[in-house]
């Protein structure tokens, strides 16, 4: 059964998300995404930074996606946002979950919160959130610690295309000596 868990954990998961591209120009956004791209919180679409800067140096300044005004003020930015997690938008909620988890957007820091809004994205789809739930479950941040149940975590994300668990699978299996493990995972998520 082990066998057969290694073999769908390494051969499934080799290419990344849709959401890592960015919608523009179609590129792969270069990692650590936050660096290299803007999130928008009217459509929740990541945009690459090359793509707003050329935008921006022809005048243009509203989201290049959806075409909406930016945000004045982080009020504006949050009622966006929970317009969105009405809708039942798994990559909202996430985001929002986000918002709670580390108390941005003059939101009061609840990492309860956080993680209820992270499960709730991961059932609907939010592959993000499987990452974020990881990472909430192996630092015990907001729920009781359980080691397993992160990596439980991380495992369905990467086996699904996110790099972020895919690269905290193979720190783990690094800090626990299992080199070879960690390796093949490091390798992965480098060629994603």
């Amino acid at each position: 059964a082990a066998e057969l868990k290694d073999e769908q954990l390494y051969s499934q998961g080799l290419e990344r998300l849709e959401g890592d591209f960015c919608p523009i120009c179609t590129l792969p956004i270069p990692l650590p995404m936050d660096d290299h791209s803007a999130f928008n919180s009217c459509c929740m679409k990541r945009i690459c930074n090359g793509c707003t800067m050329a935008a921006q140096a022809r005048g243009f300044h509203d989201c290049l996606f959806c075409r909406t005004p930016h945000p004045a003020n982080d009020a504006a930015q949050l009622a966006m946002i929970q317009s969105r997690v009405a809708k039942k938008d798994p990559v909202a909620i996430n985001f929002l979950g986000d918002k709670y988890f580390h108390g941005d957007l003059g939101l009061q820091k609840d990492m309860r919160k956080g993680v209820e809004l992270y499960t709730e994205a991961a059932e609907r789809g939010s592959i993000e959130a499987f990452c974020n739930l990881g990472v909430a479950y192996v630092t015990g941040s907001g729920v009781e610690q359980d080691e397993a149940k992160g990596i439980h975590f991380w495992e369905e994300a990467a086996m699904r295309g996110d790099v972020e668990s895919r690269y905290n699978l193979g720190c783990n299996e690094g800090q626990k000596g299992n080199f070879d493990r960690a390796v093949r995972h490091f390798l992965i998520s480098a060629k994603m």
